[in-house]
């Protein structure tokens, strides 16, 4: 157990957790909605530094992020628990720990993420899977050692996090991909348990601080597909972080506790990225339908193709010193 970062005493033991925007109010022996941090004796304790649930290199565009270092490859880690409850949660087995349960996971130190990444040619650190805020103090650890090895560092983050916990480690974030799950404050009460207000207070805070963002939608038949509800997340994107900000809206599968939906039609997902880039995004990219060439870069001057992907790999890259070769025109993103 490591004692937690942001919290404060309250009387009778409680403790107030400031961590992400939930604010947990804890009792003494309790936890917060996450789970993995508890109360002892006025005391909030991390649950989870440094026990890796899960510890794989992947290639970076599997986060997904496609405009930070194109092709490279990303050391990914985890532990347990979410302070999101989505009922469609791919990694639910790892995210919804139960306080009931004893936490597991590989003894890792920060110091032993770093040289992993390094030894297996990585050029970042994801903290990725379940939620990186709720094992931030592992997470905060390891970006600052990673900074100083020349690694970036990467959220991929359903962007709950409080604004003092995200000014603390935004000097050693390079990136985050940020799940806007739908665009409905309906939608986050029944589906996610939490409200779009924050998240999208979240993601506008991530962009004052200088991370750069890219944006993933997972398109769900019948709950989150509206053309309104589409329109106004490329709207707010557009308006609130630039055009070149990337949209990536992906395919949903039936899992969990919603096994009662069917695959998002690949004909809705063409109509996302239409309503995108009509909305005046420049990168809009189709996922978890490999093949269909929405998950390619145009210049969005004179739209040559620049990236020509296949899932998670990339088959040809023609930017050249950050731009396209063909007109010149800078390609957004960090080394491109």
């Amino acid at each position: 157990m490591k004692e937690a970062m942001f919290y404060e005493r309250e009387e009778n033991n409680r403790v107030h957790c400031r961590l992400c925007r939930f604010g947990c109010l804890i009792g003494d022996g309790g936890h917060g909605v996450c789970a993995v941090r508890e109360n002892r004796g006025g005391i909030l304790y991390s649950l989870v530094y440094g026990k890796l649930c899960s510890e794989h290199v992947d290639p970076i565009e599997k986060k997904p992020l496609f405009h930070v270092m194109p092709g490279s490859r990303s050391y990914s880690i985890a532990t347990v628990g979410c302070n999101f409850h989505c009922r469609h949660c791919q990694n639910y087995t790892i995210s919804q720990h139960r306080p009931e349960t004893a936490v597991t996971g590989t003894p890792r130190t920060p110091i032993e993420i770093v040289q992993r990444a390094k030894d297996t040619k990585c050029s970042s650190i994801s903290y990725t899977y379940t939620e990186p805020t709720i094992f931030f103090e592992f997470a905060y650890d390891t970006a600052r050692l990673a900074r100083e090895a020349d690694l970036r560092n990467l959220f991929v983050t359903n962007g709950y996090i409080s604004k003092e916990a995200l000014t603390t480690i935004a000097p050693f974030l390079d990136a985050a991909n940020i799940d806007l799950k739908g665009f409905s404050e309906g939608f986050y009460r029944d589906i996610v348990h939490a409200k779009l207000s924050e998240v999208l207070d979240s993601i506008i805070e991530y962009r004052k601080q200088g991370v750069w963002i890219e944006i993933t939608t997972l398109i769900i038949p019948g709950l989150n597909d509206s053309v309104a509800e589409l329109q106004g997340i490329a709207s707010f994107i557009v308006t609130n972080l630039g055009a070149d900000t990337p949209w990536h809206v992906t395919g949903f599968y039936p899992t969990y506790k919603m096994t009662d939906r069917p695959p998002t039609p690949i004909a809705t997902l063409r109509r996302a990225r239409d309503i995108g880039l009509a909305a005046g995004l420049h990168f809009v990219y189709e996922g978890n339908v490999p093949g269909e060439g929405g998950e390619n870069t145009y210049c969005p001057s004179c739209s040559a193709l620049l990236i020509n992907r296949y899932g998670f790999a990339i088959d040809t890259n023609r930017i050249l010193n950050g731009g396209c070769p063909d007109c010149g025109v800078t390609i957004a993103g960090i080394d491109m």
